[in-house]
């Protein structure tokens, strides 16, 4: 399948997130500081030029001589939910500055992390990494259609929770001049307008199955924007 710039835009997103963002916090535990510089050079410069890190990863791939046999579309989709649970921890919250409200799970990724302690916002947390739990196992349920069909009714189950956990967010946001509100309704049209796709794109698929490539890029790109969805819920509500 010909890579869009669109989709190498997306990719280096994603491999900022599942694969390069938990080496640096890794590196983090033993030098802050140097760690902090690569994660904003990474971020800056994949920015200024979109597609950046995955054209960054292949050319690791390719001096390694592996990278026909390395399939980052599927590989991305398979680490969708490598960000996992952890408790957060007392120190967490008061960083934060909220007041603990009982035992919360987050995403131990920090910049898919909501700290907030408030069910809405926990709730969101549980939602968004059920659902690319889910998604993540499309590569190897796809052959099998039977277990390939539950899966798909597990993922409109989980769309929809994560859908009403996000309201409930947004209903809590005060309206304001900052425009924070409208910003995260924004966000939801467009994930919407995501699942919509990858929706379509099944029905594609069971009519032609060569498209699961297809459909692999298309579940990868409800993974993002479910991660753009926490991480603007986290910009918008836990500013300074």
């Amino acid at each position: 399948m010909t890579m869009g710039e669109n989709n190498k835009a997306m990719y280096g997103k994603m491999i900022l997130d599942v694969v390069i963002g938990p080496l640096l916090e890794s590196l983090e535990k033993k030098d802050k500081s140097s760690a902090q510089t690569l994660r904003a050079s990474f971020s800056k410069v994949d920015t200024t030029v979109p597609g950046f890190v995955h054209d960054f990863l292949r050319g690791i791939l390719k001096k390694a001589d592996i990278q026909d046999h390395f399939d980052i579309c599927e590989t991305l989709l398979r680490l969708g939910d490598a960000q996992g649970y952890d408790e957060i921890s007392n120190d967490e919250l008061t960083a934060s500055k909220t007041t603990p409200s009982g035992a919360a799970m987050h995403p131990s990724s920090k910049e898919l992390r909501l700290l907030r302690p408030e069910p809405s916002f926990q709730e969101l947390n549980r939602c968004a990494t059920n659902l690319k739990t889910i998604l993540s196992r499309i590569p190897i349920q796809i052959d099998d259609r039977k277990q390939f069909l539950e899966t798909i009714k597990e993922i409109a189950g989980s769309i929809k929770h994560l859908l009403d956990a996000f309201n409930k967010v947004i209903a809590e946001i005060p309206g304001g001049d900052n425009g924070s509100k409208q910003i995260l309704e924004d966000r939801k049209k467009e994930f919407v307008r995501y699942s919509k796709k990858f929706s379509n794109m099944l029905k594609a698929f069971f009519r032609d199955g060569s498209q699961r490539q297809s459909v692999f890029l298309s579940a990868n790109y409800l993974i993002f924007q479910t991660n753009v969805i926490l991480r603007t819920v986290k910009q918008e509500t836990e500013r300074e």
